[in-house]
């Protein structure tokens, strides 16, 4: 409880000093999520016993292991076997260094970093690059939404990767270095392939064999800031959104904890699997589902429905994603 109490308090003063840093910092427009409106909860759903779901949702669900009844052995534990989707992480994409858009400030530092810019080839062909931060959000944990729940990831909001240090985030070369794999993919049929993935993210799920393609966004390779092709400002920040994750994979900074394998703990997979993965747009405008009916997305998904009217010229050209995982858990009351 003492703990907890420590945790809230620290979690108050940042905000108050986000409002100040974010005041001072004209160049960095972002806001702290509020849980009660900017957060869909129906993305937690379905909620599932074994391969039974108990509460239904949309997008579709991954299959879920078929047994209700589960065992682990260290600590050896008798348990039922619960699907649900867990929102524990968060993602901004910013033109703006060390701009915290999910927390609503800015960091002054000086240390060089390249800026975020969209550049215009011909009439027809325009790039991007953007800055990445991945935040730790197990949201259900630190607002004690459920009580003593083992299933539920435990810890504090926390900044956990700002790509402004990381030498491999603007520079393509360099981050063959972390996926010398990359030279596989870069050929006409790995990308017609991708055409694929796309319908199947936008009907259903995207497919999970085809790990370097990031659906109607583009390709997952090269893991770097920079979009090739930049259609527009949601479809590139679900881009680079994708390729973080695919990026904490590699670097086993994040665990899988979806399907069977999981029930008794996360474990490491370098290349993760997409259908894990929902987005929940929560800056600029936060993604309640109005005039669409649903308001999470699978990886790879389309955003011409879904991001139209989603952001807005100068203060609305950052972003902020909160990110749902996939939990198959193991769960015992001891």
């Amino acid at each position: 409880m003492i703990a907890r109490l420590f945790r809230s308090a620290a979690l108050a003063t940042a905000l108050i000093l986000a409002n100040t840093a974010y005041a001072q910092n004209a160049l960095c427009h972002g806001r702290f999520a509020n849980p009660l409106t900017d957060i869909c909860w129906r993305c937690l759903f379905p909620l599932s016993l074994g391969a039974v779901p108990l509460m239904p949702g949309t997008p579709a669900d991954t299959p879920n292991p078929p047994v209700p009844v589960c065992a682990c052995p260290n600590p050896p534990k008798i348990g039922l076997t619960i699907g649900f989707w867990e929102p524990v992480r968060m993602v901004d994409v910013t033109r703006v260094p060390f701009c915290l858009v999910g927390l609503g400030f800015g960091l002054d530092l000086p240390l060089p970093a390249p800026r975020g810019a969209q550049v215009m080839h011909d009439s027809q062909t325009r790039t991007s690059f953007y800055q990445v931060h991945w935040y730790v959000n197990p949201i259900l944990d630190w607002l004690e939404v459920l009580l003593d729940f083992p299933c539920l990831e435990k810890g504090a909001l926390d900044i956990a990767y700002l790509t402004e240090f990381d030498p491999l985030w603007n520079d393509d070369e360099l981050a063959a270095i972390l996926e010398p794999e990359a030279v596989l993919f870069a050929n006409p049929i790995a990308k017609a392939a991708c055409a694929a993935d796309c319908v199947a993210a936008t009907a259903h799920l995207p497919i999970p064999g085809l790990f370097w393609c990031a659906g109607c966004q583009g390709s997952t390779y090269p893991m770097t800031g920079h979009a090739t092709t930049h259609i527009g400002g949601i479809q590139a920040a679900m881009l680079l959104t994708q390729r973080m994750t695919a990026k904490m994979h590699r670097q086993l900074l994040t665990f899988e904890t979806g399907g069977p394998l999981a029930l008794c703990s996360p474990y490491p997979q370098p290349i993760p699997d997409r259908s894990h993965y929902r987005t929940q747009l929560v800056y600029p405008i936060p993604d309640t589902g109005i005039g669409t009916g649903a308001c999470c997305h699978p990886f790879g998904r389309s955003t011409i429905l879904w991001g139209a009217g989603k952001s807005y010229p100068v203060s609305g050209e950052d972003f902020a994603i909160q990110l749902f995982r996939k939990r198959n858990c193991c769960a015992s009351a001891y």
